[in-house]
């Protein structure tokens, strides 16, 4: 087909394409189609196939140049785009304007706009200035994680005197009721639980129950501030009908070696349990670490690199990530949306939300990977076997039933990039500069807060 195609390059990563298309391509492709029909149209008065173009043409005519319009368009933008540079996004649909009508014996000229994969220019990737992050694991950061593993061992029970206090688990039926007590419309719940003293429940009534005893019933009126955190509640002033059904408590263990027993045959003693923990500790320490030298030196190159998203490629990065909101409610995605509803919210609006977080992601996943070309880094089978042996160990599994997974899953492409991206990193690392370090507390290096 010959045609005659202009490119122009647009922002975001986005091309245009004007092409021209000759009148005796247009002339050839009409001819075709008026010869298709005349073999296979029914037309009274004559004989199927046997119908003479003129009749056909005479009948159909707007129609077939309509035909022709659409057949000129297909063939052409497959063409084009086989000839072109740059390629449009799989998951993309180009945009064809076409400013003309068809009409035999004249020339046919029409657009297509599409996003292509974005040039990344990268910046100065070595050396760059970074501040390390330093802490230690104490005493009082293990107790903390022995008050955790004591408290998810704990049994729970019936009170002996089922009077509520701070920490029982209640299950409690509830709901709002009008000046004369009557019950009002979708405000019941029945059989709710929920531990005193969390503020896990709607209408925080954790200190209202507290003294109450089972089988106890009583209303109780709240009046919640204009910026209370529940939409429905804030400003306003309730009648809550709260009846207990049960009243149970923790039974705690001794922070001991029997704990430690219980917790896993491992462990003798609540030494060697502490010890474990300590070395847990300090493992997610120099991971959090190892990652905020990894986020600071990639912001650093993303500041002096030069990379244009474009707008199908975070409209497809956002329709992902709310697929996967969606998924987690395991519900319907008319479900999801009456429940943003009753928060004031949308999908177009979360997705607004979204959208700088989804922008950032695309343009340092991007990054890394012209990072990874440009420094040449590769992944053996052997690399991806020695990962998958570590994995297995750490899980208790065998090399052989891991590696299956891996191989009939098809994860194994996914598993030699998460290697290739390691290895960038340690390279990142490695040509970085330290500049200071400086020293934090556990949990602020946890939470975050320094």
């Amino acid at each position: 087909m010959d045609l005659k195609i202009k490119t122009e390059i647009l922002e975001n990563s986005a091309v245009k394409l004007q092409i021209d298309v000759p009148d005796n391509e247009i002339e050839k492709e009409y001819n075709s189609l008026v010869g298709e029909y005349c073999k296979k149209v029914q037309v009274k008065g004559f004989r199927k196939g046997k119908v003479p173009p003129a009749v056909l043409i005479r009948k159909f005519g707007s129609s077939l140049l309509d035909e022709t319009a659409e057949r000129i368009i297909e063939k052409s933008i497959t063409k084009a785009l086989e000839d072109a540079e740059k390629k449009p996004l799989s998951y993309g649909t180009p945009d064809v304007n076409t400013k003309d009508k068809l009409e035999l014996g004249k020339d046919f000229s029409f657009t297509i706009q599409y996003d292509t994969f974005p040039e990344v220019e990268i910046g100065e990737y070595k050396n760059i200035k970074v501040e390390e992050l330093e802490t230690k694991v104490l005493k009082g950061d293990i107790d903390r994680e022995l008050k955790i593993l004591q408290d998810q061992n704990a049994l729970v029970i019936e009170k002996k005197e089922p009077v509520i206090s701070k920490d029982d688990i209640v299950t409690i039926d509830y709901s709002e009721v009008d000046e004369k007590g009557e019950e009002l419309p979708n405000t019941k719940r029945e059989s709710f639980v929920f531990q005193v003293g969390t503020g896990y429940n709607l209408y925080k009534i954790d200190d209202d129950i507290t003294g109450m005893e089972k089988d106890d019933e009583k209303i109780i009126k709240k009046t919640y501030p204009d910026d209370f955190e529940t939409k429905e509640l804030a400003g306003r002033t309730v009648n809550l009908k709260v009846k207990i059904r049960n009243v149970k408590e923790k039974q705690v263990p001794e922070i001991n070696d029997e704990l430690a027993q219980d917790i896993s045959d491992k462990y003798k003693t609540l030494e060697d349990l502490k010890k474990d923990i300590k070395e847990k500790l300090k493992s997610s320490a120099e991971t959090v670490i190892r990652n905020k030298k990894i986020a600071k030196i990639l912001e650093e190159i993303i500041a002096h690199s030069k990379i244009s998203i474009p707008k199908a490629m975070i409209d497809f990065e956002l329709s992902s990530r709310w697929d996967n909101f969606v998924a987690q409610f395991q519900a319907d995605e008319a479900a999801v949306l009456k429940v943003l509803g009753r928060d004031g919210k949308t999908k177009e609006n979360l997705l607004e939300e979204w959208k700088p977080a989804a922008e950032k992601g695309l343009i340092e996943a991007l990054i890394v990977h012209e990072l990874i070309k440009k420094e040449k880094i590769e992944v053996s089978d052997e690399e991806a076997d020695e990962e998958i042996k570590k994995e297995a160990e750490a899980n208790n599994m065998s090399f052989e039933d891991l590696n299956g997974r891996f191989t009939g899953n098809k994860l194994m492409d996914n598993l030699k990039d998460d290697i290739a991206k390691k290895k960038l990193f340690d390279l990142l690392i490695k040509n970085a500069v330290i500049t200071g370090k400086k020293k934090v507390k556990f949990l602020d290096l946890q939470q975050g807060n320094y």
